[in-house]
């Protein structure tokens, strides 16, 4: 894959983990997302039921910021390769399911984008607080280009009841 050459912008992902040593697989995501640029911050690891669908195994959720001047859909094909790499296999049924790692484009610079695999800014990120409550960690001003509201704003107004809680710090090598 060739690095498009221009200006670089900031891409906010979502990484998610909710089988085998997930922690592990959250750690691979942003190493392999090193590829197409630098990592600017990298929030701490919570822990949440699963979304969406019963599951009895929890998932470990981070949000990681990176510099990139490669186009979102050059980063989405490296994500899916990442989340392929580490095991996950797509179905063809359409809900959720457990997974080895889960990588989702939340932002792309504050821009829109829409194609026929993806739609940037995410479209249910703001229902999640998986996402949110990682997100405001480390991006608590960051403004939802759709919904004019900043990720703290976001937080504090969503609907979702779900619990997370901190598992660890991304980097921390004790566990």
């Amino acid at each position: 894959m060739d690095i498009i050459q221009g200006e670089f912008v900031k891409v906010v992902f979502s990484l998610g983990s909710n089988i085998g040593d997930r922690l592990h697989y959250l750690r691979q995501a942003a190493n392999g997302l090193e590829a197409c640029g630098k990592i600017e911050s990298v929030s701490s690891v919570v822990e949440s039921e699963p979304w969406g669908y019963d599951d009895s195994m929890p998932y470990l959720n981070a949000v990681l910021v990176l510099k990139t001047n490669w186009k979102p859909d050059q980063i989405y094909r490296l994500a899916a390769k990442i989340e392929v790499e580490a095991g996950r296999r797509r179905t063809k049924s359409k809900g959720y399911s457990s997974r080895t790692l889960d990588i989702d484009v939340l932002y792309y610079d504050g821009q829109k984008v829409l194609t026929e695999m993806l739609e940037i800014p995410h479209p249910r990120m703001h229902l999640r607080n998986f996402v949110l409550e990682p997100l405001a960690e480390i991006e608590p001003d960051f403004r939802h280009p759709l919904l004019d509201k900043t990720s703290e704003e976001l937080l504090e107004n969503s609907s979702d009841t779900s619990s997370v809680s901190y598992f660890s710090d991304f980097y921390d090598q004790k566990l």
